[in-house]
């Protein structure tokens, strides 16, 4: 990816693609706390994302706009982006169908790279406890890897790692919402969630100063 292709892409505030899936509202949260963490940086921007959900009826269609939440994602907002932060619901320790059938369908913009290059990160939301946050988050990082994004974590210095009882893992920001999304979000995961759009935020921005450097 040339340098000049992502400065004439970002040109004015960097935006920064917060892609999720959420059922009860919960991952919806988490996402709008990583925005809050990506707008608090100075040339960034958060966008907002989402999937349909899929269904097994084959004439099921989703409408164009949401009833709620932010709209629709677009494979121009892969292109467009700077950076990704990708969010979605526990299935059975896995992301979520409507996430997944999303990634499938990225093969044209994989083969043509545009997403190498670019940081990431995960983030997830589940029922119980103990219900697969781990293994969710690693789950959509594989996608990430393959096409060649620079996938992040939450580091240790970040004290509330040590303190949550909630959620929150050096995977990505987490959060046990309860079977019906009734906890609310705590202290640490919301501390963790807005730390991890900083550190995307952040890390764009320096990856973009490198390559504009060097394209000079």
């Amino acid at each position: 990816m040339n340098s000049s292709k992502i400065t004439k892409k970002i040109a004015g505030n960097m935006p920064l693609l917060v892609l999720y899936y959420s059922r009860h509202g919960s991952t919806r949260k988490l996402a709008e706390l990583i925005g809050q963490g990506i707008d608090s940086v100075s040339g960034c921007e958060a966008r907002l994302r989402t999937v349909p959900a899929v269904s097994t009826v084959v004439e099921a269609s989703a409408p164009d706009i949401p009833a709620e939440g932010a709209p629709y994602v677009e494979l121009a907002d892969l292109h467009e982006c700077a950076g990704l932060a990708l969010g979605s619901p526990t299935r059975f320790g896995n992301m979520a169908a409507a996430m997944k059938y999303f990634w499938d369908g990225t093969s044209t913009e994989w083969l043509a790279g545009t997403l190498a290059g670019k940081p990431a990160c995960v983030f997830t939301s589940t029922g119980s406890l103990h219900g697969g946050q781990e293994s969710t988050l690693m789950s959509m990082m594989t996608p990430l890897l393959h096409h060649g994004m620079l996938v992040m974590g939450l580091p240790y210095t970040l004290p509330e790692l040590m303190t949550t009882a909630s959620g929150g893992t050096p995977y990505g920001a987490s959060h046990w919402s309860g079977m019906n999304g009734t906890h609310p979000i705590s202290t640490d995961s919301r501390t963790l969630a807005i730390a991890q759009g900083r550190r995307l935020a952040e890390t764009a921005l320096k990856l973009n100063a490198k390559l504009s450097t060097a394209g000079t």
